[in-house]
């Protein structure tokens, strides 16, 4: 029988408990499949049929394979350039954004879990899922996103594994050891998009409502909204994280401090924080992300 690495790979990715599937030749969608998800399989007699019948490359179910994987994706071209919240020196990629987010929240990166290159020159983090956790995707900077550049794969979403081939540049494994669980610290920036849509977020007011820029308001509105729906043992990371994220904004000049003072308690009022612990975690990390984000003109 003619060497097939494609098929190799494929079993390889399963012997490591990942549900493939198969991906369009020489792509990474759409699927070869319907009902990818629930079609993913760990059966190597299926894995061998399906890759012996064609050069298909392999996808990884994340939900059933009980992963989240982090991308970490770079600019599309010249004109693919950060927002304001990271629009600071030595930011360039996916990369720089979540290592920023690492030492926000004071943690290591971490490089110790499996880690493949794309073909384009993307980095999988690839994390193993709290058990009973219910995560789905984020994108970017949109909605519940980590931020520029990093999406996060979960239930509902599929990566493309090591062996796989985009014009003739495979994916790699760059880190080959087991998968570690996702930092509990992600876990909480990943939770609040499970909350409850119909929770009312708290309402921001403030003097510079009128004057401040629009990405600066929903940055406020989503941190504080993120604050109010964090689940108990999560809620305190998450206010940090809020105030750390929005304190950019302030040393900016884009957001008034007294003004996320009041969303961010509002937020964790709603969530059931004690107001004094609240207040000493707002400006502790407010005071920590003024210190590290140097103005800059807007």
């Amino acid at each position: 029988m003619p060497p097939n690495p494609l098929l190799d790979s494929a079993l390889a990715a399963a012997d490591r408990g990942c549900h493939v599937f198969p991906v369009t030749p020489g792509a990474k969608k759409p699927p070869a499949v319907k009902d990818w998800e629930n079609r993913a399989t760990l059966d190597p007699d299926r894995i061998r049929r399906c890759w012996s019948a064609g050069p298909y490359n392999i996808g990884i179910a994340c939900g059933p394979s009980g992963l989240v994987v982090v991308d970490l994706d770079l600019p599309k071209g010249p004109d693919d350039r950060p927002p304001a919240r990271w629009a600071l020196p030595g930011i360039t990629s996916g990369h720089d954004v979540f290592a920023a987010l690492c030492e926000e929240h004071g943690q290591p990166y971490p490089d110790g879990t499996f880690t493949v290159a794309t073909s384009g020159g993307s980095t999988h983090l690839y994390f193993t899922a709290p058990p009973g956790a219910r995560l789905r995707n984020t994108s970017g900077d949109r909605g519940n996103g980590l931020g520029w550049k990093v999406d996060t794969r979960a239930g509902g979403g599929y990566v493309v594994a090591p062996g796989s081939l985009i014009t003739a540049r495979p994916y790699t494994v760059v880190r080959d050891t087991a998968p570690t669980p996702l930092p509990p610290w992600l876990l909480a920036l990943l939770t609040p998009a499970l909350a409850s849509p119909t929770t009312p977020a708290p309402a921001v007011t403030g003097r510079g409502v009128r004057n401040r820029p629009a990405y600066a308001d929903a940055a406020l509105r989503n941190e504080a909204t993120n604050v109010a729906h964090a689940p108990e043992g999560t809620r305190n990371w998450t206010l940090t994280r809020a105030a750390r994220a929005l304190g950019r904004f302030v040393a900016n000049g884009q957001l008034q401090r007294a003004d996320v003072e009041q969303a961010l308690k509002a937020g964790a009022e709603q969530a059931g924080l004690p107001p004094r612990d609240a207040r000493a975690t707002i400006t502790s990390a407010l005071d920590w992300s003024v210190a590290h984000n140097p103005a800059h003109p807007s």
